[in-house]
């Protein structure tokens, strides 16, 4: 009799959770989703913005592995990010699912006037993943998002997933994402970030580093663009910082400035800068450097300003040669490595002061090491380390350890 009532009770609980998940299964089926893998907001003329949606529509369960996915691009205007939504959800018969959404793309325009309402509304969304990066485009989200095709992966997700690395090993952009930009809007000493991208037609010049145009002596000249260009198959770039203040973008980074900034906060593994060559200084030479330990910031206040003192070292390599090189010489390694360290502090002093003083905006986040000097946060608060920050003072120290590093010797 017991085991009687086992199995019935086994089968009433097979055709509770037959019943329970079968509806769920129906509409969480993959032919009944949307899966949304960027999203683009631009100004509207017609209503407060247009939403644009670039979906991958994988095969359907029917065609099985053999089937290709499909990039399709929507747009709709809307009042709002959610209202976008529920009209897409209507327009394609089908649910959209933002859960591998990697990449949210704000026009220059909007940013101008303010993300908070828009970012507050994302990271309210449960599907939306605090590591989707964000990108401030100079032309609109809805042309970046349609020039982004990847020139070296089959999937686009796989390319939203993967171009982000390249602030690792280059330098040129950050690794910002909606969570870290949310993070800093909500914070009382940073301010936030996005990687700045657009089309190459918006601005074909991509940094050199070139030192012909930084003055080692001079902490108020400006870092220029190189004169390098880039030609291929997509036709968007990801280089340089939006800078923001609160919500609003007040200004950008190029690629020099943007190294300086990942350096300074420690999210840079390897870059490439170009100086003058010793021996010809009508010449560059291309040294290859590489964080030696983490950058040290000290912050004081003296006379009620703030005053920096940063401390960076970096193991150097030559990258460029010629036959009649001389680099193994060891007076020449000591001018090169001076020549980094003095380039590395002029660009480093340069950019904390065009932060502080152009766009009075600390992405740097110096605010957490000057929070140190007070008792409480109330303290701290009644400083007003937004208005102080431009009254801060900088002293940058960087040396260089130059490694000739030559896979090429002298015999």
């Amino acid at each position: 009799m017991k085991n009687i009532a086992k199995k019935i009770f086994v089968i009433i609980l097979i055709l509770v959770f037959i019943a329970a998940f079968s509806a769920s299964y129906s509409s969480l089926n993959i032919d009944n989703l949307a899966f949304v893998v960027a999203l683009g907001i631009d100004t509207s003329d017609t209503k407060s913005i247009k939403v644009t949606f670039q979906f991958v529509n994988p095969p359907s369960s029917t065609e099985g592995a053999s089937g290709d996915s499909k990039i399709i691009l929507d747009t709709v205007d809307a009042t709002s990010i959610t209202n976008a939504i529920n009209t897409m959800n209507a327009y394609l018969a089908k649910k959209l699912d933002l859960s591998h959404c990697k990449t949210i793309v704000f026009s220059e325009e909007i940013a101008k006037n303010g993300l908070s309402e828009y970012i507050y509304s994302l990271m309210n969304d449960v599907q939306i993943r605090p590591t989707s990066n964000i990108i401030i485009s100079k032309c609109t989200a809805n042309a970046y998002i349609g020039q982004s095709a990847p020139s070296l992966e089959t999937l686009v997700s796989k390319y939203y997933d993967t171009f982000p690395n390249s602030s690792k090993y280059t330098g040129y952009m950050p690794n910002a994402t909606i969570g870290d930009f949310f993070n800093a809007l909500v914070c009382n000493y940073c301010q936030p970030y996005a990687i700045l991208g657009g089309t190459l037609s918006d601005n074909n010049d991509v940094s050199d580093n070139d030192i012909s145009n930084l003055d080692e002596n001079s902490g108020d000249s400006e870092i220029k663009s190189g004169s390098s260009t880039i030609s291929g198959t997509r036709n968007s770039e990801n280089i340089g910082t939006a800078v923001f203040k609160h919500d609003k973008l007040v200004g950008e980074l190029n690629a020099i400035e943007t190294i300086c900034l990942l350096s300074l906060t420690n999210k840079v593994n390897s870059f490439l800068i170009s100086i003058q060559n010793p021996e010809d200084e009508t010449s560059l030479i291309d040294i290859y450097l590489t964080p030696d330990g983490k950058t040290k910031i000290d912050a004081q206040i003296v006379n009620s300003s703030p005053y920096i003192k940063v401390d960076a070292n970096f193991t150097a390599r030559i990258h460029s040669m010629n036959e009649n090189s001389k680099y193994l010489d060891s007076n020449i390694l000591n001018s090169i490595s001076d020549k980094c360290s003095n380039y590395l502090e002029s660009a480093i002093s340069q950019f904390l002061y065009k932060t502080s003083l152009t766009y009075k905006s600390d992405i740097t986040g110096i605010g957490k090491h000057v929070l140190y000097n007070f008792k409480t946060d109330k303290d701290f608060e009644n400083y007003n380390w937004e208005s102080n920050y431009t009254n801060s003072t900088f002293e940058i120290n960087i040396n260089t350890n130059m490694e000739s590093g030559f896979l090429l010797t002298q015999t």
